[in-house]
């Protein structure tokens, strides 16, 4: 069985977001770039299957800050193959571009699974691993929390919202959008890290960037700055004191 993970990267909300020059999007060298953690997922789930009964696992990605470290990652939790795209990122990137650029390699491939996080909190239009699905011509299900392959049929557990799963039969190929792996994605120490880059290779792809069909932001702004915290100063009784007196205020003492 084959498995092919395609995976992307977005901005680290722990890190400060800074608007570009033109004001409409993330200034893409100021802001710092993660795997995607639902993609974190879907590589766990590829190895999970991999480890039920075995499988090739493909993982893909652009060609952006920290893809190799991610790759390799990958590689030492049991990825088989490894494929960096090369393009232009400088004019952004949106899910559509991502669909079209993944595309080509997976129809090569040929896989019989293609797991891709079910959503990224970057995204303004729509899940790539949806328009994959299109873009290849496969069927999709989205927010997956586990699945089991063999004889070309996948059993997957789809979520929906109020705590219901449905339990699908599914005809491979087929695109999985995954909300959770089955287990939280393994802790891979570093020592493991170094020893995939020496014994694994990156193969990169070169491709053009179609940004059609996305959406075009207008206008970008940083948040606005509130009501700032309140610091209490004095010896304990003061504080005590004013924190009792903000409590009456708000009519909870």
């Amino acid at each position: 069985m084959k498995i092919a993970v395609p995976v992307q990267f977005v901005p680290d909300l722990v890190e400060e977001l800074i608007v570009d020059a033109q004001g409409n999007r993330l200034d893409p060298y100021a802001i710092r770039w993660i795997l995607n953690e639902f993609d974190d997922h879907a590589i766990e789930q590829a190895v999970i299957l991999k480890e039920k009964g075995g499988a090739d696992i493909t993982v893909i990605a652009p060609d952006f800050e920290g893809a190799d470290d991610a790759l390799f990652a990958a590689a030492a939790k049991g990825a088989d193959h490894l494929v960096k795209i090369t393009a232009d990122y400088d004019g952004g990137i949106n899910a559509h571009a991502l669909a079209r650029l993944f595309a080509p390699i997976l129809d090569g491939l040929k896989p019989d699974i293609i797991l891709t996080g079910v959503q990224a909190h970057s995204s303004l239009d729509g899940s790539a691993g949806a328009l994959l699905a299109e873009t290849l011509g496969l069927p999709y299900v989205g927010y997956v929390s586990g699945i089991d392959a063999a004889g070309g049929k996948a059993t997957v557990r789809k979520e929906y919202p109020g705590g219901l799963t449905a339990i699908l039969d599914v005809t491979l190929p087929a695109v999985f959008g995954i909300q959770a792996a089955e287990t939280p994605p393994r802790y891979v120490p570093i020592t493991k890290v170094r020893q995939a880059m020496k014994t694994n290779q990156i193969d990169e792809e070169s491709q053009d960037l179609d940004l059609s069909g996305g959406l075009e932001p207008a206008r970008m702004y940083p948040p606005e700055v509130g009501q700032r915290a309140a610091m209490l100063e004095g010896d304990i009784d003061d504080v005590a004191e004013k924190i009792a007196a903000i409590l009456s205020d708000q009519g909870i003492l």
